[in-house]
């Protein structure tokens, strides 16, 4: 069983090179796999191994940047390693906004089991702050998605909405959200809500026969997708464009397995389809041989 812990932290943080070797060299020597991004405002990732591993890396982290608790987590656990490999990363924001936060603001916050009431409001403007192909897995029944390819540029679009109107913004676990509703606030909105603990939180803690979320939750791990209580979904991942795929999407006739799906099918090129082939193939020959190939996207 793997243990799989996301987290995020807003707190001053020092000497990123020096810290992201050491961390690099832990998560080698203790097995632990995921992504971990640091920047000079704080911490954010998700790492994954066994149970006494992880809880060594937690420790880990919070002992070389000298803090007790973060800012949020979640918690959930797999049959397998939903990771590659184990990544620290240094970047100028833990979320790319353009926007540095060095201290998370304590209101606002909507508890799952108060959120229902609040997006059920007529007079809520509830906003996906995710990526379209997210939202195209899963989102909450009258979400509006900005159709936003980079995050960079929610912006643009949040300093257009109402401000007389109360917000509600939701994303995976909550992190994206913590920017944007810094954004809001400073552009003089004051009805600005966010669901804490982010979409996870809300399918951990709300039951299905209770539930507004309609669909699965993309995930940035080779589980693709979660449903309520945190089970693995359906999706898989397009080893052509790298972008979730359903069921119905493997029965179209411009899906093939490790080469193309519907949404990337008409614009690969014959090179790369020949290429994306020769993958597949190889993965299937180390699975038949009962080994895993370097690209094998599932792990038993």
């Amino acid at each position: 069983m793997f243990y799989i812990y996301g987290f995020y932290k807003f707190k001053k943080i020092v000497n990123l090179k020096k810290n992201k070797e050491i961390l690099q060299k832990y998560f080698i020597d203790n097995h632990i796999r995921g992504t971990l991004i640091i920047s000079k405002e704080g911490v954010n990732g998700t790492i994954s191994s066994n149970k006494k591993n992880l809880d060594l890396g937690i420790n880990k982290i919070k002992s070389i940047f000298k803090f007790t608790i973060f800012d949020n987590t979640n918690f959930s656990k797999t049959k397998f390693q939903p990771f590659h490999r184990g990544k620290v990363k240094v970047k100028n924001e833990v979320v790319p906004m353009g926007i540095k936060i060095l201290k998370r603001e304590k209101k606002n916050y909507i508890e799952p089991k108060n959120w229902n009431k609040l997006i059920n409001d007529k007079n809520t403007y509830l906003i996906d702050a995710r990526k379209p192909f997210e939202y195209n897995v899963g989102t909450f029944k009258n979400s509006i998605n900005p159709n936003i390819e980079n995050f960079r540029d929610f912006p643009k679009y949040l300093k257009n909405l109402d401000k007389n109107k109360k917000i509600a913004m939701f994303c995976t676990g909550g992190i994206r959200c913590e920017k944007a509703s810094v954004f809001l606030k400073k552009k003089g909105f004051n009805k600005v809500f966010q669901l804490k603990g982010g979409i996870i939180n809300y399918l951990k803690s709300i039951k299905n026969k209770n539930s507004l979320w309609r669909g699965e939750c993309y995930v940035f791990d080779n589980r693709i997708s979660l449903k309520h209580d945190l089970n693995q979904g359906t999706f898989s991942m397009c080893s052509g464009c790298r972008k979730p795929i359903s069921n119905k999407d493997k029965r179209s006739k411009k899906y093939e397995e490790g080469v193309s799906c519907p949404n990337c099918h008409d614009s690969l090129t014959i090179s790369q389809k020949a290429r994306f082939r020769m993958r597949q193939k190889q993965i299937n020959l180390a699975k038949k041989h009962g080994k895993k190939h370097i690209f094998q996207k599932e792990f038993l």
